[in-house]
C-alpha cells in the first residue's frame, strides 16, 4: 500500500469513528480502538455498486475495485460509510473480479453496515481474554473488530461458503490480529473451540440451532436474529447462559436484523406494487390506526401470529401484502378507513393481533424457552392467559454450498 493511501485511510478511519461517537452509535471505548486499528480496506478491497433500480431484472452493478486509483475516492468513501458493502454475487470466487459494469446476479455476501455491527458488538459487552464465536462471518469485520478487542487466539468465525471463507483468511491473516475462520456451517458453530464466552451470528435463523447454546459457557452471551419470511419486523435474541448452567432467551422486535441464511426465501411486495396503486381495494371502517414504526414488540408478534406478511416501506401510506395470497390491505390516510383487496382480509388479522397485544400490556420483550436438544421452541409475553405466545418454526434444510 502507497504511504499517500496508508494516510488516507488513516484519516477515514478517524473521521468514521468520530462521526460514529457524535451520532450516539459508538459509546464502547475498546470498540472505538478496534474501529481505529482494523484496516476496513484489507478486508473489503473491492465493492458491487448497484446501478439499476428496485424493479430492474436482470440487475445491473458496477465493480469498484479499491486498488484502481479511478476506484479509490468512491470505494473509500463507500467502505468508510453507514452503508452494507456488497461483496459476492452468486457465491462466485473472489480472486480474479474485474471492475467496471456487469449484468445480473444476486449479492450472496456482503458486510452488514456499521451501526449494526456495533449495536450487536456492544451488545455483547466484549473484553479481553474472553472467547468468541463468529456465525456466517462473511469477510470477517465483525470477526475482527472482535479479535482486537479479546485478543489473539480467541476469535474465530465459521464461513460456509468456501470462496468467502479464504477471502475472509486471507484478509484477516494480512491484519495479523490471531483470529481464525474455519470452513463450514454456522448452523453447527464450531465445536472444536467451546465453550465460547460470546457468540455472534452474523445470519437471521427460523429458530435456534441446538448446536449454538451448547456450545455457549457459564455465564456467556449470544446474539442473533429471529428472521421470519418478512424481511419487515426482525427479532434480536439474546441468549445467555447463567452461571448455574440455565439457559434464558429474550427476545425483542428490531428495525433490522442480519439475513436469514442461504436458502431462505424472502417475501417480497415489489412484484405488486404497480397493481396496488391500480386498485388499492375496497374501503372500509376501522378501529386500527396505523400502528407505530417503532411498535417493535407488535410488529414482531404479528410476523408470526398473521404469517406470511410483508410492508412495503415505499408506499405513501402504510401498505402490507400477502403475496401468497394475492392480497393486501392500505391504510388511511389518516380517515379512519383501509382498503383490502381480494380473500384475505390483512388488516383484520392485524387488528385481531394488536388487540392481543394490547390485552397482554403491550409487551417489547419476549421470553423463549428453548429446551435442550431438537425440541420445540416456544415463545411468550408472559403468563397467564391473555399472555401473546407461538412456537417458532423449525430450521429449514440447506443444501451444501457448492466448491
Amino acid at each position: 500500500m502507497s504511504t499517500e493511501l496508508h494516510t488516507a485511510t488513516s484519516g477515514r478511519r478517524a473521521a468514521m469513528v468520530e462521526r460514529l461517537e457524535s451520532e450516539g452509535v459508538l459509546a464502547d471505548p475498546r470498540l472505538r480502538d478496534a474501529l481505529l486499528q482494523v484496516r476496513r480496506e484489507v478486508l473489503l478491497p473491492h465493492a458491487y455498486i448497484r446501478v439499476s433500480g428496485p424493479d430492474a431484472d436482470p440487475i445491473d452493478w458496477r465493480l469498484l475495485d479499491g486498488s484502481h486509483p479511478d476506484d479509490q475516492a468512491e470505494w473509500l468513501d463507500l467502505i468508510h460509510s453507514d452503508e452494507s458493502i456488497l461483496l459476492q454475487r452468486d457465491g462466485e470466487p473472489l480472486d480474479a473480479l474485474g471492475r467496471g459494469p456487469v449484468t445480473g446476479g444476486h449479492m450472496t455476501s456482503m458486510s452488514t453496515f456499521t451501526p449494526a455491527t456495533l449495536e450487536a458488538l456492544q451488545g455483547l459487552r466484549l473484553a479481553p481474554g474472553l472467547r468468541f464465536l463468529d456465525l456466517g462471518t462473511g469477510p470477517g469485520v465483525s470477526l475482527a473488530l472482535a479479535a482486537a478487542v479479546t485478543g489473539p487466539g480467541l476469535a474465530a468465525g465459521v464461513e460456509r461458503d468456501p470462496h468467502m471463507a479464504a477471502f475472509a483468511r486471507r484478509n484477516l491473516d494480512t491484519l495479523g490480529l490471531g483470529a481464525v475462520v474455519v470452513e463450514g456451517d454456522a448452523l453447527d458453530g464450531h465445536p472444536a473451540g467451546a465453550p465460547y464466552d460470546r457468540i455472534h451470528s452474523g445470519i437471521g435463523v427460523p429458530s435456534v440451532p441446538p448446536a449454538w447454546p451448547e456450545q455457549l459457557a457459564p455465564g456467556g452471551m449470544l446474539l442473533t436474529t429471529l428472521a421470519t419470511r418478512t424481511p419487515s419486523w426482525p427479532g434480536q435474541l439474546l441468549i445467555t447462559r447463567t452461571p448455574a448452567g440455565r439457559i434464558e432467551a429474550v427476545l425483542k422486535g428490531r428495525p433490522r436484523g442480519y439475513r436469514p441464511l442461504l436458502g431462505y426465501r424472502w417475501l417480497t411486495a415489489l412484484d405488486h406494487r404497480a397493481r396496488i396503486r391500480a386498485t388499492p381495494g375496497m374501503a372500509r371502517l376501522t378501529p386500527l390506526a396505523p400502528p407505530a414504526d417503532d411498535a417493535y414488540g407488535f410488529w414482531i408478534a404479528a410476523a408470526y401470529l398473521a404469517p406470511g406478511l410483508v410492508r412495503d416501506f415505499q408506499a405513501e401510506t402504510m401498505t402490507i401484502v400477502a403475496p401468497e395470497d394475492d392480497s393486501w390491505a392500505v391504510a388511511g390516510p389518516g380517515d379512519g378507513t383501509v382498503r383490502v383487496y381480494r380473500s384475505r382480509d390483512v388488516w383484520a388479522e392485524l387488528e385481531a393481533v394488536y388487540a392481543r397485544w394490547d390485552q397482554a400490556g403491550r409487551p417489547d420483550t419476549y421470553l423463549v424457552d428453548i429446551p435442550d436438544g431438537a425440541g420445540p421452541q416456544h415463545v411468550t409475553s408472559g403468563t397467564g392467559p391473555k399472555a401473546l405466545s407461538w412456537a417458532l418454526p423449525p430450521l429449514a434444510t440447506v443444501p451444501p454450498q457448492p466448491s
